[in-house]
């Protein structure tokens, strides 16, 4: 059974963090405790605690990464171009607890209104059919943030289910699924560190779904985590 926040300390939470096994980065581990030394400056485990469970602090990381991320001087993303965010399946990507929060809040507003999948099927719940940029940019995942590319061509080609080079995801986004999935270790027995459906959170929101039955409908389950992960690992490995 779960124990409440309340009955751990700051330096339990860290030592979970220290000690957690499993499939576990070692350089999610260094990134992690990073985190956690700063964050933990001045304040309770709860806090921490919660930042842990939701993603906040996967996100912050990889917004940080992100941040000091060399970017591709040619890339090709321009507003309006929304060919990544035709969606691989029904599942769209996965993404945190927090995030998902935060895209619902942003998109529950426009319930009823067209949305992205009346510019092509598969598009994201989120974009503007009739401009094809996305209606909650700054609400926008950590995934969304990751894509890049140097070549529009060859994003409309893999929207189309093929395969081109010249697109995908930056690096620091295996970092942020790899933090994740340390977390979770780390709050085994505590709480639960769920992950959730980007485009169902997305789909629910523009039908008008609370955000509690949205979270509902499209958590995950365990193994989608590890499975996103390795399959990100794997493209990293073949890519050298």
């Amino acid at each position: 059974m779960a124990r409440a926040d309340t009955s751990l300390t700051v330096a339990d939470l860290r030592r979970r963090i220290g000690e957690a096994k499993g499939s576990v980065d070692e350089r999610a581990r260094r990134l992690l405790l990073a985190w956690f030394d700063t964050a933990a400056r001045g304040v309770g485990a709860k806090p921490l605690a919660r930042a842990l469970r939701d993603g906040t602090a996967a996100v912050q990381i990889a917004e940080a990464l992100r941040s000091d991320a060399a970017q591709p001087s040619n890339a090709a993303c321009a507003k309006g171009c929304a060919f990544c965010c035709i969606l691989d399946g029904p599942d769209g990507g996965t993404i945190t607890a927090d995030e998902a929060s935060r895209l619902h809040a942003a998109l529950s507003p426009l319930a009823g209104t067209p949305d992205g999948r009346n510019w092509h099927p598969k598009a994201c719940p989120a974009l503007d059919p009739a401009t094809r940029t996305c209606r909650a940019y700054d609400a926008r995942p950590t995934l969304c943030r990751a894509y890049v590319s140097t070549d529009a061509g060859a994003c409309e080609t893999n929207a189309a289910g093929g395969s081109a080079p010249g697109a995908g995801l930056m690096g620091f986004h295996l970092d942020y699924l790899s933090v994740l999935t340390l977390s979770r270790a780390a709050m085994t027995g505590i709480a639960p560190v769920q992950t959730y459906a980007l485009a169902k959170i997305a789909a629910s929101a523009v039908r008008g779904q609370d955000v509690e039955t949205a979270l509902q409908s499209a958590r995950h389950k365990p193994r989608t985590l590890d499975d996103a992960r390795r399959g990100l690992s794997s493209v990293a490995a073949a890519r050298g």
